[in-house]
């Protein structure tokens, strides 16, 4: 008798996570899962006990890989103000299959959880709040690099540093057009350069 594949608990979750991240968590099928995971049904309850406990899982998994993300683009830029705002300027390079030219799982999980799931909008609300801290701890490092004022407030400049990002990714999944993107994101990126504390004369 033949059997099935062995299951990889990375592979599944990766998978769950791509699908959940296009098609969102209410339209997002049995069978969906049953395609994107390789799985059957009872393999699929088996291993993460019901479709909120998987889309859970994948949601963790995007936002560790966003902070991974962002974190390994402050430690690669020669401060924390370039990085933040490369972190602008790197979503007009993307390629045309680039899944992050979607918009923000988080976001779009927060508009299609908020009225009818609660405790999967209440998770996101605190993995949006902690990529804010992110942010935050971000212009908290320039300021003490002496790149911003002392009296920049860090986690006021991180909620509009957020605000910014989540409108960006939603211009660009929209299908802006490549030129006007690419000035807006040019736009966002000058607005942190102009943070940079002036030389004193």
């Amino acid at each position: 008798m033949s059997r099935s594949a062995p299951y990889d608990r990375e592979t599944a979750l990766d998978a769950a996570m791509a699908l959940f991240w296009e098609k969102g968590f209410h339209a997002t099928s049995l069978k969906d899962l049953e395609a994107a995971l390789v799985m059957k049904p009872g393999s699929i309850y088996a291993a993460f006990t019901s479709k909120e406990t998987l889309y859970l899982l994948a949601l963790e998994r995007y936002f560790a890989k966003s902070r991974s993300g962002f974190r390994a683009q402050l430690a690669r830029a020669s401060s924390p103000l370039n990085a933040m705002a490369e972190h602008f300027r790197a979503y007009a390079r993307l390629a045309p299959d680039d899944v992050s030219r979607r918009a923000c799982m988080l976001t779009k999980t927060l508009v299609d959880t908020r009225t009818t799931d609660p405790a999967i909008a209440a998770v996101t609300r605190d993995y949006l709040s902690a990529m804010q801290s992110e942010f935050s701890a971000a212009f908290t490092a320039a300021q003490k690099a002496g790149e911003l004022a002392d009296n920049a407030d860090p986690d006021r400049l991180a909620r509009r540093f957020q605000a910014n990002v989540t409108a960006l990714r939603l211009a660009l999944h929209q299908g802006m057009q490549a030129n006007d993107f690419a000035q807006l994101a040019e736009d966002m990126a000058m607005e942190i350069e102009d943070l940079r504390k002036k030389p004193c004369a």
